[in-house]
Protein backbone atom coordinates (compact mmCIF):
# COMPACT_ATOMS: atom_id res chain seq x y z
CA UNK A 1 0.00 0.00 0.00
CA UNK A 2 1.46 3.42 -0.93
CA UNK A 3 2.08 6.11 1.65
CA UNK A 4 -1.18 7.69 2.83
CA UNK A 5 -1.71 11.33 3.80
CA UNK A 6 -4.35 12.77 6.10
CA UNK A 7 -6.61 15.45 4.61
CA UNK A 8 -4.95 18.18 6.68
CA UNK A 9 -1.44 17.15 5.65
CA UNK A 10 -2.46 16.77 2.01
CA UNK A 11 -3.92 20.29 2.01
CA UNK A 12 -0.74 21.77 3.44
CA UNK A 13 1.46 19.94 0.93
CA UNK A 14 -0.38 21.23 -2.14
CA UNK A 15 -1.01 24.68 -0.62
CA UNK A 16 -4.82 24.71 -0.61
CA UNK A 17 -7.40 24.87 2.16
CA UNK A 18 -8.58 21.73 3.90
CA UNK A 19 -12.06 22.51 2.58
CA UNK A 20 -10.78 22.43 -1.01
CA UNK A 21 -9.41 18.91 -0.55
CA UNK A 22 -12.62 17.79 1.16
CA UNK A 23 -14.65 19.18 -1.76
CA UNK A 24 -12.64 17.06 -4.22
CA UNK A 25 -13.31 14.00 -2.05
CA UNK A 26 -17.04 14.75 -1.82
CA UNK A 27 -17.25 15.24 -5.60
CA UNK A 28 -15.63 11.83 -6.15
CA UNK A 29 -12.52 13.27 -7.82
CA UNK A 30 -10.12 12.27 -5.05
CA UNK A 31 -10.39 8.69 -3.72
CA UNK A 32 -9.73 7.97 -0.06
CA UNK A 33 -8.55 4.98 1.91
CA UNK A 34 -9.92 5.08 5.46
CA UNK A 35 -10.18 8.87 5.19
CA UNK A 36 -6.67 9.35 3.76
CA UNK A 37 -5.32 9.99 0.26
CA UNK A 38 -2.30 8.84 -1.73
CA UNK A 39 0.36 11.25 -3.08
CA UNK A 40 -0.27 9.97 -6.63
CA UNK A 41 -3.98 10.77 -6.48
CA UNK A 42 -3.27 14.10 -4.78
CA UNK A 43 -0.98 15.27 -7.59
CA UNK A 44 -3.42 13.98 -10.20
CA UNK A 45 -6.23 16.13 -8.77
CA UNK A 46 -3.96 19.14 -8.09
CA UNK A 47 -1.57 18.96 -11.09
CA UNK A 48 -0.50 22.61 -10.87
CA UNK A 49 1.00 22.20 -7.41
CA UNK A 50 4.29 24.04 -6.93
CA UNK A 51 6.31 21.82 -4.66
CA UNK A 52 8.30 24.38 -2.69
CA UNK A 53 9.28 23.46 0.88
CA UNK A 54 8.42 26.91 2.18
CA UNK A 55 5.16 27.46 0.25
CA UNK A 56 2.80 26.69 3.12
CA UNK A 57 4.90 28.51 5.69
CA UNK A 58 4.94 31.64 3.49
CA UNK A 59 1.17 31.42 3.10
CA UNK A 60 0.54 31.07 6.81
CA UNK A 61 2.98 33.87 7.59
CA UNK A 62 1.22 36.12 5.09
CA UNK A 63 -2.18 35.47 6.63
CA UNK A 64 -0.97 36.13 10.14
CA UNK A 65 1.06 39.21 9.23
CA UNK A 66 -1.70 40.92 7.25
CA UNK A 67 -4.86 39.62 8.88
CA UNK A 68 -4.56 38.73 12.54
CA UNK A 69 -0.95 38.00 13.51
CA UNK A 70 -0.79 36.52 16.97
CA UNK A 71 2.56 34.75 17.22
CA UNK A 72 6.12 36.07 17.10
CA UNK A 73 8.90 34.86 14.82
CA UNK A 74 11.13 33.48 17.55
CA UNK A 75 8.51 30.86 18.43
CA UNK A 76 8.39 29.24 15.00
CA UNK A 77 11.31 26.80 15.40
CA UNK A 78 11.14 23.73 17.65
CA UNK A 79 13.77 23.50 20.36
CA UNK A 80 16.89 21.44 19.53
CA UNK A 81 15.83 18.37 21.51
CA UNK A 82 12.48 18.09 19.76
CA UNK A 83 14.00 18.87 16.37
CA UNK A 84 16.57 16.12 16.95
CA UNK A 85 13.84 13.63 17.88
CA UNK A 86 11.81 14.47 14.78
CA UNK A 87 14.90 14.17 12.57
CA UNK A 88 15.60 10.81 14.14
CA UNK A 89 12.05 9.68 13.37
CA UNK A 90 12.26 10.83 9.75
CA UNK A 91 15.70 9.25 9.47
CA UNK A 92 14.29 5.99 10.78
CA UNK A 93 11.51 6.05 8.20
CA UNK A 94 14.06 6.76 5.45
CA UNK A 95 16.26 3.91 6.63
CA UNK A 96 13.30 1.53 6.65
CA UNK A 97 12.38 2.62 3.13
CA UNK A 98 15.95 2.02 1.90
CA UNK A 99 16.03 -1.44 3.48
CA UNK A 100 12.69 -2.31 1.89
CA UNK A 101 13.84 -1.03 -1.51
CA UNK A 102 17.06 -3.01 -1.29
CA UNK A 103 15.06 -6.11 -0.35
CA UNK A 104 12.71 -5.77 -3.31
CA UNK A 105 15.60 -5.18 -5.69
CA UNK A 106 17.25 -8.37 -4.43
CA UNK A 107 14.03 -10.36 -4.82
CA UNK A 108 13.51 -9.09 -8.35
CA UNK A 109 17.12 -9.79 -9.28
CA UNK A 110 16.76 -13.35 -8.01
CA UNK A 111 13.58 -13.71 -9.98
CA UNK A 112 15.32 -12.50 -13.11
CA UNK A 113 18.16 -14.99 -12.55
CA UNK A 114 15.65 -17.81 -12.28
CA UNK A 115 13.89 -16.69 -15.40
CA UNK A 116 17.25 -16.61 -17.21
CA UNK A 117 17.68 -20.27 -16.39
CA UNK A 118 14.19 -21.05 -17.62
CA UNK A 119 14.80 -19.20 -20.88
CA UNK A 120 17.88 -21.36 -21.58
CA UNK A 121 15.98 -24.61 -21.09
CA UNK A 122 15.39 -26.90 -24.06
CA UNK A 123 11.62 -26.67 -23.92
CA UNK A 124 10.78 -24.09 -26.58
CA UNK A 125 7.36 -23.21 -25.21
CA UNK A 126 8.73 -22.74 -21.72
CA UNK A 127 11.54 -20.59 -23.02
CA UNK A 128 9.22 -18.32 -24.95
CA UNK A 129 6.99 -17.87 -21.96
CA UNK A 130 9.94 -17.19 -19.71
CA UNK A 131 11.33 -14.61 -22.14
CA UNK A 132 7.99 -12.82 -22.27
CA UNK A 133 7.73 -12.88 -18.51
CA UNK A 134 11.20 -11.37 -18.14
CA UNK A 135 10.34 -8.56 -20.55
CA UNK A 136 7.19 -7.89 -18.60
CA UNK A 137 9.08 -7.82 -15.32
CA UNK A 138 11.69 -5.42 -16.70
CA UNK A 139 8.96 -3.13 -18.02
CA UNK A 140 7.11 -3.31 -14.72
CA UNK A 141 10.24 -2.30 -12.79
CA UNK A 142 10.83 0.65 -15.13
CA UNK A 143 7.20 1.65 -14.82
CA UNK A 144 7.31 1.54 -11.01
CA UNK A 145 10.29 3.90 -11.03
CA UNK A 146 8.48 6.35 -13.35
CA UNK A 147 5.46 6.25 -11.05
CA UNK A 148 7.58 7.05 -8.01
CA UNK A 149 9.59 9.87 -9.61
CA UNK A 150 6.75 12.49 -9.82
CA UNK A 151 5.80 12.08 -6.18
CA UNK A 152 9.35 12.17 -4.81
CA UNK A 153 9.28 15.99 -4.32
CA UNK A 154 5.94 15.66 -2.53
CA UNK A 155 7.31 12.97 -0.22
CA UNK A 156 10.42 15.09 0.39
CA UNK A 157 8.24 18.04 1.32
CA UNK A 158 6.18 15.79 3.59
CA UNK A 159 9.38 14.72 5.35
CA UNK A 160 10.31 18.37 5.90
CA UNK A 161 6.83 19.08 7.24
CA UNK A 162 7.25 16.18 9.67
CA UNK A 163 10.48 17.74 10.97
CA UNK A 164 9.04 21.24 11.31
CA UNK A 165 5.70 20.26 12.83
CA UNK A 166 3.96 17.31 14.44
CA UNK A 167 0.52 16.19 13.30
CA UNK A 168 -2.14 15.60 15.98
CA UNK A 169 -5.30 13.56 15.44
CA UNK A 170 -8.01 14.04 18.07
CA UNK A 171 -10.44 11.37 19.15
CA UNK A 172 -13.39 11.00 19.15
CA UNK A 173 -13.99 14.13 17.03
CA UNK A 174 -11.54 13.27 14.26
CA UNK A 175 -10.20 16.85 14.19
CA UNK A 176 -6.59 17.38 13.13
CA UNK A 177 -4.01 20.09 13.68
CA UNK A 178 -0.26 20.68 13.66
CA UNK A 179 2.06 21.59 16.54
CA UNK A 180 4.70 24.01 15.33
CA UNK A 181 7.66 25.68 16.96
CA UNK A 182 7.62 25.84 20.74
CA UNK A 183 3.85 25.71 21.12
CA UNK A 184 2.19 23.46 23.64
CA UNK A 185 -0.37 20.99 22.30
CA UNK A 186 -3.14 23.17 23.76
CA UNK A 187 -1.79 26.38 22.17
CA UNK A 188 -1.54 24.65 18.79
CA UNK A 189 -5.10 23.34 19.05
CA UNK A 190 -6.46 26.80 19.92
CA UNK A 191 -4.49 28.39 17.08
CA UNK A 192 -6.08 25.83 14.74
CA UNK A 193 -9.51 27.00 15.88
CA UNK A 194 -10.37 23.96 17.99
CA UNK A 195 -12.15 24.29 21.33
CA UNK A 196 -10.45 21.83 23.65
CA UNK A 197 -11.49 21.76 27.30
CA UNK A 198 -9.24 24.04 29.39
CA UNK A 199 -9.32 26.85 31.93
CA UNK A 200 -6.07 28.15 33.40
CA UNK A 201 -3.69 26.97 30.61
CA UNK A 202 -0.94 27.07 33.24
CA UNK A 203 -0.93 23.58 34.72
CA UNK A 204 -2.99 24.35 37.81
CA UNK A 205 -6.56 23.22 37.13
CA UNK A 206 -6.16 19.97 35.19
CA UNK A 207 -9.04 20.77 32.83
CA UNK A 208 -6.89 20.08 29.74
CA UNK A 209 -5.86 16.62 30.92
CA UNK A 210 -6.03 14.21 27.98
CA UNK A 211 -4.86 10.72 27.07
CA UNK A 212 -2.00 10.28 24.61
CA UNK A 213 -3.02 7.16 22.69
CA UNK A 214 0.06 7.06 20.47
CA UNK A 215 3.18 9.16 19.90
CA UNK A 216 5.66 10.91 22.17
CA UNK A 217 5.26 14.16 24.10
CA UNK A 218 7.67 16.31 26.08
CA UNK A 219 6.99 18.41 29.16
CA UNK A 220 7.82 22.06 28.46
CA UNK A 221 6.65 23.62 31.73
CA UNK A 222 6.13 22.42 35.28
CA UNK A 223 2.62 22.12 36.66
CA UNK A 224 1.03 22.00 40.11
CA UNK A 225 -1.81 19.72 39.10
CA UNK A 226 -0.97 16.15 40.13
CA UNK A 227 -1.40 13.34 37.63
CA UNK A 228 -1.48 10.00 39.44
CA UNK A 229 0.88 7.18 38.56
CA UNK A 230 -2.09 5.16 37.32
CA UNK A 231 -3.08 8.02 34.98
CA UNK A 232 0.50 8.36 33.76
CA UNK A 233 0.49 4.66 32.99
CA UNK A 234 -2.62 5.15 30.88
CA UNK A 235 -0.93 7.97 28.94
CA UNK A 236 -2.57 11.03 30.51
CA UNK A 237 -0.82 14.41 30.29
CA UNK A 238 -1.70 18.11 30.56
CA UNK A 239 -1.91 19.53 27.07
CA UNK A 240 -0.98 23.03 28.26
CA UNK A 241 2.35 21.80 29.64
CA UNK A 242 3.45 19.36 26.93
CA UNK A 243 4.40 19.61 23.28
CA UNK A 244 4.44 16.96 20.59
CA UNK A 245 7.73 15.29 19.73
CA UNK A 246 6.22 12.97 17.11
CA UNK A 247 2.82 12.69 15.45
CA UNK A 248 0.12 12.03 18.04
CA UNK A 249 -3.29 10.47 18.49
CA UNK A 250 -4.95 12.14 21.48
CA UNK A 251 -8.21 11.45 23.27
CA UNK A 252 -9.50 14.82 24.50
CA UNK A 253 -12.73 16.64 25.35
CA UNK A 254 -13.94 19.36 22.98
CA UNK A 255 -16.82 21.81 23.08
CA UNK A 256 -19.51 20.89 20.56
CA UNK A 257 -21.71 23.94 21.14
CA UNK A 258 -22.31 27.09 23.16
CA UNK A 259 -23.73 25.04 26.04
CA UNK A 260 -20.34 23.40 26.58
CA UNK A 261 -18.61 26.70 27.38
CA UNK A 262 -18.96 27.75 31.05
CA UNK A 263 -19.71 31.34 32.04
CA UNK A 264 -16.59 33.12 33.29
CA UNK A 265 -15.76 36.45 34.87
CA UNK A 266 -12.26 37.73 34.20
CA UNK A 267 -10.48 41.02 34.98
CA UNK A 268 -8.69 42.09 31.81
CA UNK A 269 -6.34 44.98 31.19
CA UNK A 270 -6.81 47.51 28.44
CA UNK A 271 -4.10 46.80 25.90
CA UNK A 272 -5.21 49.23 23.23
CA UNK A 273 -7.77 51.95 22.49
CA UNK A 274 -7.73 52.65 18.76
CA UNK A 275 -9.99 55.35 17.35
CA UNK A 276 -11.09 53.91 13.99
CA UNK A 277 -13.56 56.65 13.13
CA UNK A 278 -15.03 59.61 14.96
CA UNK A 279 -17.64 57.36 16.60
CA UNK A 280 -15.95 53.91 16.60
CA UNK A 281 -13.22 52.56 18.87
CA UNK A 282 -11.48 49.21 18.73
CA UNK A 283 -11.01 48.13 22.33
CA UNK A 284 -8.30 45.50 22.85
CA UNK A 285 -8.31 43.67 26.19
CA UNK A 286 -5.73 41.21 27.52
CA UNK A 287 -6.59 38.59 30.12
CA UNK A 288 -4.12 37.26 32.72
CA UNK A 289 -1.86 34.44 31.51
CA UNK A 290 -3.39 32.07 34.04
CA UNK A 291 -7.03 33.06 33.48
CA UNK A 292 -7.97 33.17 29.84
CA UNK A 293 -11.34 33.75 28.22
CA UNK A 294 -12.77 30.65 26.64
CA UNK A 295 -15.46 31.40 24.05
CA UNK A 296 -16.78 30.45 20.63
CA UNK A 297 -16.59 32.72 17.61
CA UNK A 298 -19.67 34.91 17.33
CA UNK A 299 -20.50 35.04 21.05
CA UNK A 300 -20.98 38.11 23.29
CA UNK A 301 -19.60 39.21 26.63
CA UNK A 302 -20.62 41.87 29.13
CA UNK A 303 -17.96 44.52 29.73
CA UNK A 304 -17.81 46.53 32.97
CA UNK A 305 -15.64 49.56 33.61
CA UNK A 306 -16.31 51.54 36.74
CA UNK A 307 -20.08 51.49 37.28
CA UNK A 308 -20.86 51.27 33.55
CA UNK A 309 -21.54 48.03 31.71
CA UNK A 310 -22.74 46.86 28.30
CA UNK A 311 -22.66 43.67 26.21
CA UNK A 312 -20.66 43.52 22.98
CA UNK A 313 -19.72 40.80 20.54
CA UNK A 314 -16.18 39.54 20.76
CA UNK A 315 -14.75 40.51 17.39
CA UNK A 316 -11.62 38.37 17.48
CA UNK A 317 -10.81 34.70 17.04
CA UNK A 318 -11.04 32.27 19.99
CA UNK A 319 -7.65 31.00 18.83
CA UNK A 320 -6.08 33.96 20.68
CA UNK A 321 -7.81 33.57 24.02
CA UNK A 322 -5.76 36.22 25.86
CA UNK A 323 -6.17 39.09 23.43
CA UNK A 324 -9.82 39.91 22.79
CA UNK A 325 -11.11 42.71 20.61
CA UNK A 326 -14.38 44.62 20.79
CA UNK A 327 -15.80 47.37 18.59
CA UNK A 328 -17.43 50.08 20.70
CA UNK A 329 -19.63 52.65 18.96
CA UNK A 330 -20.25 56.06 20.52
CA UNK A 331 -23.89 56.16 21.61
CA UNK A 332 -25.60 59.17 23.15
CA UNK A 333 -26.84 58.37 26.65
CA UNK A 334 -24.92 55.08 26.94
CA UNK A 335 -22.80 55.16 30.12
CA UNK A 336 -20.28 52.52 29.00
CA UNK A 337 -19.78 54.17 25.61
CA UNK A 338 -19.29 57.54 27.32
CA UNK A 339 -16.70 55.99 29.66
CA UNK A 340 -14.73 54.35 26.82
CA UNK A 341 -14.67 57.51 24.70
CA UNK A 342 -14.02 59.93 27.58
CA UNK A 343 -12.27 58.29 30.54
CA UNK A 344 -10.87 54.82 29.80
CA UNK A 345 -7.09 54.58 29.95
CA UNK A 346 -4.56 52.03 28.80
CA UNK A 347 -3.73 49.32 31.42
CA UNK A 348 -7.01 50.02 33.24
CA UNK A 349 -8.97 46.93 34.29
CA UNK A 350 -12.20 46.06 32.45
CA UNK A 351 -14.16 43.06 33.72
CA UNK A 352 -15.37 40.55 31.13
CA UNK A 353 -18.34 38.31 31.94
CA UNK A 354 -19.50 35.65 29.52
CA UNK A 355 -19.65 34.21 26.99
CA UNK A 356 -23.30 34.40 25.91
CA UNK A 357 -25.22 33.61 22.75
CA UNK A 358 -25.36 30.78 20.24
CA UNK A 359 -24.65 32.61 16.97
CA UNK A 360 -21.72 30.36 16.11
CA UNK A 361 -20.15 28.68 13.10
CA UNK A 362 -21.50 25.38 11.80
CA UNK A 363 -18.11 23.69 11.68
CA UNK A 364 -19.44 20.40 10.29
CA UNK A 365 -20.83 21.93 7.11
CA UNK A 366 -18.94 21.06 3.90
CA UNK A 367 -20.28 24.14 2.08
CA UNK A 368 -18.57 27.40 1.17
CA UNK A 369 -19.70 30.50 3.05
CA UNK A 370 -21.22 33.88 2.25
CA UNK A 371 -20.82 36.36 5.11
CA UNK A 372 -23.04 39.47 5.14
CA UNK A 373 -22.19 42.10 7.74
CA UNK A 374 -24.62 45.02 7.92
CA UNK A 375 -23.32 48.07 9.81
CA UNK A 376 -22.16 46.94 13.29
CA UNK A 377 -23.00 43.33 12.45
CA UNK A 378 -19.37 43.27 11.37
CA UNK A 379 -18.30 42.45 14.97
CA UNK A 380 -19.64 38.86 15.14
CA UNK A 381 -18.92 38.31 11.45
CA UNK A 382 -15.30 39.37 12.05
CA UNK A 383 -14.96 36.68 14.71
CA UNK A 384 -16.63 34.00 12.56
CA UNK A 385 -14.33 34.77 9.62
CA UNK A 386 -11.13 34.55 11.66
CA UNK A 387 -12.36 31.30 13.18
CA UNK A 388 -13.16 29.86 9.74
CA UNK A 389 -9.68 30.90 8.59
CA UNK A 390 -8.11 29.08 11.52
CA UNK A 391 -10.14 25.93 10.84
CA UNK A 392 -9.67 26.07 7.05
CA UNK A 393 -13.05 24.38 6.66
CA UNK A 394 -14.55 26.32 3.76
CA UNK A 395 -13.49 25.96 0.15
CA UNK A 396 -14.52 29.57 -0.55
CA UNK A 397 -15.47 32.53 1.67
CA UNK A 398 -17.12 35.74 0.48
CA UNK A 399 -17.58 38.79 2.69
CA UNK A 400 -20.06 41.55 1.84
CA UNK A 401 -20.01 44.46 4.27
CA UNK A 402 -23.06 46.66 3.74
CA UNK A 403 -23.21 49.99 5.54
CA UNK A 404 -25.88 52.65 5.78
CA UNK A 405 -25.13 56.06 4.35
CA UNK A 406 -24.11 57.45 7.73
CA UNK A 407 -21.83 54.52 8.65
CA UNK A 408 -18.32 53.58 7.53
CA UNK A 409 -16.35 50.44 6.75
CA UNK A 410 -14.16 51.03 9.78
CA UNK A 411 -12.07 47.89 9.17
CA UNK A 412 -11.85 48.11 5.40
CA UNK A 413 -8.06 47.70 5.26
CA UNK A 414 -8.21 44.54 7.36
CA UNK A 415 -10.83 43.00 5.05
CA UNK A 416 -8.77 43.86 1.98
CA UNK A 417 -5.73 42.29 3.65
CA UNK A 418 -7.67 39.06 4.10
CA UNK A 419 -8.53 39.06 0.40
CA UNK A 420 -4.88 39.71 -0.51
CA UNK A 421 -3.51 37.00 1.78
CA UNK A 422 -6.03 34.25 0.99
CA UNK A 423 -6.75 33.03 -2.52
CA UNK A 424 -10.08 31.54 -1.40
CA UNK A 425 -11.43 34.76 0.14
CA UNK A 426 -13.17 37.69 -1.53
CA UNK A 427 -14.42 40.99 -0.12
CA UNK A 428 -16.83 43.60 -1.43
CA UNK A 429 -17.79 46.72 0.55
CA UNK A 430 -21.25 48.09 -0.24
CA UNK A 431 -23.26 51.16 0.71
CA UNK A 432 -27.00 50.69 1.04
CA UNK A 433 -29.07 53.21 -0.90
CA UNK A 434 -32.64 54.25 -0.28
CA UNK A 435 -33.78 50.70 -1.09
CA UNK A 436 -31.86 48.44 1.29
CA UNK A 437 -33.01 45.25 -0.42
CA UNK A 438 -31.15 46.27 -3.56
CA UNK A 439 -27.87 45.61 -1.73
CA UNK A 440 -29.05 42.16 -0.60
CA UNK A 441 -30.28 41.25 -4.07
CA UNK A 442 -26.90 42.35 -5.44
CA UNK A 443 -25.13 39.96 -3.05
CA UNK A 444 -27.28 36.98 -3.93
CA UNK A 445 -26.97 37.61 -7.68
CA UNK A 446 -23.20 37.13 -7.42
CA UNK A 447 -23.62 33.38 -6.86
CA UNK A 448 -25.31 31.25 -9.51
CA UNK A 449 -25.37 28.16 -7.32
CA UNK A 450 -26.36 29.91 -4.10
CA UNK A 451 -27.62 26.65 -2.59
CA UNK A 452 -23.99 25.49 -2.43
CA UNK A 453 -23.35 28.07 0.31
CA UNK A 454 -24.11 28.63 3.96
CA UNK A 455 -25.15 32.26 4.55
CA UNK A 456 -24.32 34.15 7.74
CA UNK A 457 -25.87 37.58 8.15
CA UNK A 458 -25.66 39.91 11.15
CA UNK A 459 -27.09 43.38 11.43
CA UNK A 460 -30.28 45.34 12.13
CA UNK A 461 -33.56 43.45 12.31
CA UNK A 462 -34.78 44.89 9.02
CA UNK A 463 -31.67 43.61 7.21
CA UNK A 464 -31.82 40.11 8.69
CA UNK A 465 -35.58 39.81 8.10
CA UNK A 466 -35.22 41.15 4.57
CA UNK A 467 -32.50 38.65 3.74
CA UNK A 468 -34.58 35.75 5.05
CA UNK A 469 -37.60 36.86 2.99
CA UNK A 470 -35.58 37.12 -0.22
CA UNK A 471 -34.06 33.68 0.37
CA UNK A 472 -37.45 32.17 1.25
CA UNK A 473 -38.82 33.45 -2.05
CA UNK A 474 -35.97 31.69 -3.80
CA UNK A 475 -36.76 28.45 -1.91
CA UNK A 476 -33.31 28.60 -0.33
CA UNK A 477 -32.89 25.95 2.43
CA UNK A 478 -33.67 27.61 5.76
CA UNK A 479 -31.15 25.37 7.55
CA UNK A 480 -28.34 27.07 5.59
CA UNK A 481 -29.20 30.59 6.78
CA UNK A 482 -27.75 31.86 10.06
CA UNK A 483 -29.08 35.28 11.02
CA UNK A 484 -28.40 37.44 14.04
CA UNK A 485 -30.06 40.72 14.96
CA UNK A 486 -27.55 43.21 16.38
CA UNK A 487 -29.23 45.56 18.85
Amino acid sequence: MPKLLTVSRAARLVGVSRGAVQKKIQDGELPTFEGQVTPVDLLRVFPDTELKPDREFERVTSIKAHAYGKRVAERTMPDPEILSARLQEVGGELADAKVALKHYRTVFQQLQDQLDQISHSTAQTRGELASQLRKWLSKALDQSQSDIRPIQPLLLQDSMLTVMSAHVHLQPSGHEFFVEGKDSILEAALTAGLSLDYRCSNGNCGACKARIISGDVKKIKNHDYVITEAEKGMGYALLCCHTAVTDLVVEAREASGAGDIPEQEIPAKVKGIERLTEDMIQLSLQTPRTLRMRFLAGQLAELRAGDARKSYHMASCPCDDRNIQFYVRKETGNAFSDYVFGKLKKSEVVNIRGPFGDYILNEDSPRSIVFIAWDDGFSPINSLIEHAMALEIAERMHLYWIVSKDKQHYRDNQCRAWADALDNFSYEPLVAGSHARDALNHVFRQHRQLEDYDIYIAGPEAAVTGARQILDNRAFPAAQVFGYVVE
